[in-house]
C-alpha cells in the first residue's frame, strides 16, 4: 500500500490537489504516520472554482494551508463511521457538516468515492473544493 500522497498521485485525478499540497509544504505531514482522513477534491472540483482562484491560492500559502487542512480530519474515518456523524473537526480547526441523508455530503461537496485506502489513512473523493468560513 502507499501513503495518502502517493495514493492520490497514483490515482491521476488529483494533480491540482497534489500540486497545492506540495506548494503548501504539507507533503511530509501527509506522508507521515497519521492516520488521516482526507476529503480529496478532484481536478474537476478545482475547475469549478472561479477563474484565477487556484493561481491566487498558490501565491497565498497561509490561505492555501488553511483551505487544504480544512480537507483533513485526524484519524481514519471510514464511510461506515462517517454516516453516523453530523460534523467532523478538521485539522484546520473548524468543523465540516456531514449529511448522509441522500448519499454523503461534506458541506456542499458530494462524496463520489469513499474509502480509498492508504497505509496512513483513508481518502474520500469529493466533487467540490471545501472553503472554510
Amino acid at each position: 500500500m502507499a501513503n495518502i500522497i502517493d495514493t492520490a498521485t497514483n490515482n491521476g485525478s488529483f494533480t491540482t490537489l497534489v500540486a497545492a499540497i506540495q506548494a503548501a509544504g504539507l507533503v511530509d505531514t501527509l506522508k507521515g504516520p497519521g492516520p488521516f482522513t482526507v476529503f480529496a477534491p478532484t481536478d474537476e472540483a478545482f475547475k469549478k472554482l472561479p477563474a484565477g482562484t487556484v493561481d491566487a491560492l498558490l501565491k497565498d500559502i497561509p490561505k492555501l494551508k488553511k483551505i487544504l487542512t480544512y480537507h483533513v480530519v485526524s484519524g481514519k474515518v471510514l464511510a461506515a463511521d462517517v454516516v453516523k456523524l453530523k460534523t467532523a473537526t478538521t485539522v484546520e480547526g473548524s468543523d465540516v457538516k456531514i449529511d448522509a441523508s441522500n448519499g454523503v455530503k461534506i458541506n456542499d461537496a458530494k462524496v463520489a468515492t469513499a474509502d480509498v485506502a492508504a497505509d496512513n489513512g483513508v481518502i474520500h473523493v469529493i466533487d467540490t473544493v471545501l472553503i472554510p468560513a
